[in-house]
């Protein structure tokens, strides 16, 4: 297991959800960890990992919201998403006050989680990441060619190489290639720190008014 690599952790004691979740943000190439209760959760987080905690409100034992607290007493700064199926404005208001970077009522889309999900892990990177690390980046992403470009955005959206290679009308050796170079150039292995990587040149595009992949 990478240290360096950004984890998702999913706090519900639905088993449904934490299943269905877990798929969705797996889908997104992003590492998962699920837990049914607060405290099992407690037991297991790894603060020397960026990270993303999405936690349900209401949960026997101790609730989403106290979990929260708790985090907060204890000066664990993980970005913290609350879902819940009752959204009650006054708990709502408690639990961004106490840090949440956001408040999900279910049922909600897909899209709209996996955006709060990539948000909060930038927010944990960013805070651990060094202004020479992330000119280092922009210097490597302006060292990709336009076909690397093309081939690293869809690799991290989980495409497999045949369908990279139908949607740009290549062949899977060129996909190959590009790929490989891609890696080579940031000195990574996998397709996990390539969307770390990617995570963070979004946003840093998004900063500054422009696409850097």
């Amino acid at each position: 297991m990478n240290s360096a690599l950004p984890i998702v952790y999913i706090v519900d004691d639905d088993s449904a959800v934490r299943e269905s979740l877990g798929w969705l943000v797996a889908s997104a190439n992003l590492e998962t960890s699920a837990f049914a209760s607060a405290e099992a959760f407690l037991k297991t987080y790894d603060r020397s990992r960026p990270a993303c905690l999405v936690l349900d409100l209401r949960m026997p034992g101790m609730s989403g919201l106290e979990l929260q607290e708790r985090l907060v007493r204890d000066r664990v700064d993980v970005p913290t998403i609350i879902v819940t199926g009752y959204g009650e404005v006054p708990t709502a208001v408690r639990a961004m006050r106490a840090g949440a970077v956001d408040f999900l009522e279910k049922p909600y889309r897909d899209e709209q989680i996996l955006a709060c999900i990539r948000t909060s892990i930038w927010r944990d990177i960013r805070a651990r990441t060094s202004a020479q690390r992330i000119q280092k980046l922009r210097s490597q992403v302006r060292d990709l060619t336009p076909r690397e470009s093309q081939v690293m955005k869809r690799v991290v959206r989980g495409m497999a190489n045949k369908q990279i290679a139908s949607d740009l009308k290549v062949t899977e050796k060129t996909v190959e290639f590009h790929r490989g170079r891609v890696m080579k150039k940031f000195g990574i292995k996998s397709v996990a720190e390539l969307v770390r990587i990617a995570l963070i040149t979004d946003k840093l595009a998004e900063e500054h008014g422009k696409h850097l992949v």
